[in-house]
């Protein structure tokens, strides 16, 4: 039996052992699927040893530490700097990034973007950065400090009080504020003048309407949260632990299914 879990911080939230686990039983598989909250992320390696897991996936704040204790590193988890995905096997640390993919399947229906705005500068940030770089997009990120901002040296920076261009088709909140508040990633203000001239909007949390989500609506800015991205990168790690090809679409209406029960 594979035993699989997610790492976070906070991780009382998350809905991946609910999608796995029904995805699972759906397939058929002989294999279950957990949670765990992580306090240090230095213990990331040995718990994955310690638990005898076969596989897992990493959420917030623990995706560059991800990359950074696998022994082998998938060249996109390399470009992205950081891994959401990782495999055990024979006592080796495999990792993958599958948050690009789940990203871009996620905004599908966001038509002719060329320009886009990333609040936030940590893992996710960079997945969604590299993914819509993929496709073309202008890509800016904004962050309240310069301490992450060094890692973007492939797209566009600015500080938040230092941004001058407001002329975004597409703004994503990578941050965490919203997830157990209602603050905004950055003034409202600020927010409000970039969100004004924007056709989309998306928030990386899943699972409650945040201060941004309000006010992207309060503007009547298309928007959506982070379900989608957390489904579909969900499938595609789903396909890495259990080694599925071709079964996409399968996975995908399972996991769909599971969010829908109540």
């Amino acid at each position: 039996m594979k035993a699989l879990a997610v790492f976070g911080n906070p991780i009382s939230h998350s809905k991946s052992p609910r999608i796995h686990n029904y995805a699972i039983k759906s397939l058929g598989l002989n294999a279950f699927y957990t949670r765990y909250l992580l306090d240090d992320e230095k213990d990331l390696r040995a718990r994955l040893f310690a638990l005898s897991l076969d596989g897992a996936n990493i959420t917030v704040p623990f995706k560059k530490q991800a990359l950074d204790c696998a022994d082998f590193k998938d060249d996109l988890a390399l470009k992205i700097g950081s891994a959401n995905t990782l495999l055990v096997k024979n006592n080796k640390i495999y990792a993958y990034n599958t948050d690009a993919l789940g990203f871009l399947q996620a905004i599908s229906s966001f038509k002719d973007i060329k320009k886009a705005l990333i609040l936030g500068a940590g893992g996710t940030a960079r997945a969604i950065a590299f993914a819509l770089l993929s496709k073309g997009v202008d890509v800016c990120v904004a962050n309240r400090s310069s301490a992450n901002l060094e890692a973007f040296s492939f797209c566009k920076t600015s500080l938040y009080d230092d941004l001058q261009d407001f002329e975004f088709e597409c703004v994503i909140n990578s941050t965490s504020a919203g997830l157990n508040n209602d603050d905004l990633p950055c003034k409202k203000e600020l927010l409000s003048e970039i969100l004004k001239n924007a056709n989309f909007a998306f928030d990386v949390i899943y699972g409650k309407e945040t201060a941004f989500l309000k006010l992207c609506k309060s503007l009547n800015v298309h928007c959506k949260d982070g379900l989608d991205m957390l489904l579909w990168q969900a499938v595609f790690a789903f396909e890495l632990f259990f080694n599925i090809k071709d079964r996409e679409r399968e996975i995908a209406q399972a996991m769909y299914e599971a969010i829908a029960l109540k």
